[in-house]
């Protein structure tokens, strides 16, 4: 018999802590930003017409009253440890998933209650006594027991596949904590396919899934299909993985134990790469001066890298030492333990450019950093997706440190964008060819979007090339209602001997080079 998850979930906590931290009544709408856009919103705030995507403006338009914070995972973490610990103290062993979600084994909240549904009260009452609200779910399953509390469903033993086959393909990416970056992206692809149902994409062949995706859709059919996502253990632990560290004086200060538990991580994961593993769940303990022991563990969909643990160290400790949890510990802490609790093969984490786990970005960025600094701020830029017709629209360059925000929504139709595959190279410079038909007449394109011949050869300098198909063209028609702004022009993708393709842009009647495919 599988061992029944219990989860609690406080919907909008990054808005719920964002109005907590700047002391708001209940009654005003929140919105919490990140990179300008609305990723989390109170209730109030959505009754106003507030949704998530929107951009700052178009949010605070809406809704004028609107109270905007920026995202604080610190924030969040810190907030949430009194929920944390109000719900440990009336059934130990929680497992925090990310900041406003955590789980914990049913059967002995169950078994101690006198079944779920009281256990559930129950749990509702402590999590509105730290001063927030939940819902509860139970499953056979981790992942089902996390969709059902974002329903407010028990869902009975056995029955996880009939639960989840009613419901939008869009719930298996719904909950980050339990899913690849880009699961929202195979949920719109299965939409697309024609998968609307979680039951449509479980009805399918396990094989199938495996052949036409990604690791990670194999994992998000077994969770559709409410089967074991992993084991309860994915791996034996190798012996003394652990790290702790002593302190003398009690650290008593965050910023200090947070600096602390940085060092800590890296020391962790230097013993996890020696053993060929990665840590999945990870628990945090420390003792202070009094003799006092704190333990939380936390959980996570992929291994878990130096960064990703030193955040999570951090979370904690802010939320035990600033007094979130209930007793505020009467010491300063005098021990900092690391221990991972579930480890898989260090295959399922992605090596480094220098051999690390995680450390290139942060190394690349300071060297990227250091050219700002002799160059200029301009000196660096880094791409955005925006939205385009073209491909060199659809990268706005920002400099390396500014808010990463598209010159355009990458969301909008564009109709007249160029269909997939992009370029590999983009050339803005857009060099000059002649495309001409079988007699050496250049070929154009009419107001229809027709070409005025089939194109057989193409030249560019001094080469010359046939052409052995293409497809297109498509017509754009931009800002037609602005005359001194107004574009008319067309793109063609050309295949030319030697396995050469190009993608030409014809404005004015001249041909350019606008990418090159490889």
């Amino acid at each position: 018999m599988n061992a029944r998850v219990l989860a609690v979930w406080c919907p909008d906590w990054p808005a719920v802590a964002a109005a907590v931290a700047a002391d708001l009544p209940a009654t005003r709408p929140v919105a919490v930003l990140h990179a300008n856009r609305v990723v989390a919103c109170s209730t109030q705030a959505r009754a106003a017409g507030v949704r998530r995507g929107l951009r700052r403006r178009e949010a605070q338009a809406r809704c004028p009253e609107l109270h905007v914070a920026q995202s604080d995972p610190e924030r969040d973490a810190r907030l949430f440890e009194s929920v944390v610990a109000a719900v440990d103290e009336a059934v130990p062993g929680v497992e925090i998933l990310r900041p406003g979600l955590l789980v914990l084994a049913a059967r002995g909240a169950s078994r101690y209650f006198g079944s779920e549904e009281a256990a559930a009260e129950r749990l509702v009452d402590v999590v509105a006594a730290a001063g927030a609200e939940c819902q509860i779910g139970t499953a056979d399953e981790l992942s089902t027991a996390v969709i059902a509390a974002r329903h407010g469903e028990l869902v009975p033993a056995g029955e996880g596949a009939q639960f989840l086959a009613p419901l939008p393909i869009a719930e298996i990416a719904a909950e980050p904590s339990l899913a690849a970056p880009d699961r929202g992206d195979l949920a719109d692809l299965l939409r697309r396919l024609g998968l609307r149902t979680i039951g449509d994409f479980a009805a399918l062949s396990p094989v199938d899934v495996t052949s036409r995706f990604g690791a990670d859709a194999v994992l998000a059919h077994r969770a559709a299909r409410a089967e074991p996502e992993r084991p309860p253990s994915a791996r034996a632990l190798p012996p003394d993985l652990e790290v702790e560290q002593q302190f003398d004086p009690p650290i008593e200060r965050v910023d200090a134990a947070a600096f602390a538990g940085r060092g800590l991580a890296e020391r962790l994961h230097a013993k996890l790469s020696g053993a060929g593993v990665a840590c999945t769940r990870l628990q945090v303990s420390a003792n202070t001066g009094n003799g006092e022991q704190l333990t939380r563990v936390w959980r996570c969909a992929e291994p878990l890298t130096p960064e990703g643990t030193a955040d999570r160290v951090r979370w904690q400790l802010d939320g035990w030492l600033t007094g979130r949890s209930e007793p505020r510990p009467t010491a300063g802490i005098t021990v900092l333990r690391l221990e991972p609790v579930e480890v898989v093969a260090v295959g399922a984490l992605q090596l480094g450019l220098w051999g690390g786990v995680g450390e290139e970005d942060e190394r690349a960025r300071r060297a990227l950093t250091r050219v700002q600094g002799l160059l200029g701020g301009d000196a660096v830029r880094v791409g955005v997706h925006s939205g385009g017709r073209g491909p060199i629209e659809r990268i706005t360059l920002v400099s390396l440190g500014d808010e990463l925000v598209p010159a355009a929504d990458p969301a909008a139709p564009w109709p007249g964008r160029l269909p997939e595959p992009a370029p590999s190279t983009v050339l803005p410079n857009l060099p000059v060819v002649s495309l001409e038909d079988g007699s050496g007449v250049a070929v154009g394109v009419t107001e229809r979007g027709e070409f005025t011949a089939p194109p057989t050869r193409l030249r560019w300098g001094s080469r010359t090339w046939g052409v052995q198909g293409w497809a297109g063209p498509w017509p754009v028609d931009e800002r037609w209602w602005d005359t001194a702004a107004a574009q008319h022009a067309a793109r063609v993708q050309v295949l030319l001997a030697e396995s050469r393709a190009l993608l030409l842009i014809c404005v004015g009647g001249r041909w350019g080079v606008e990418g090159i495919y490889e």
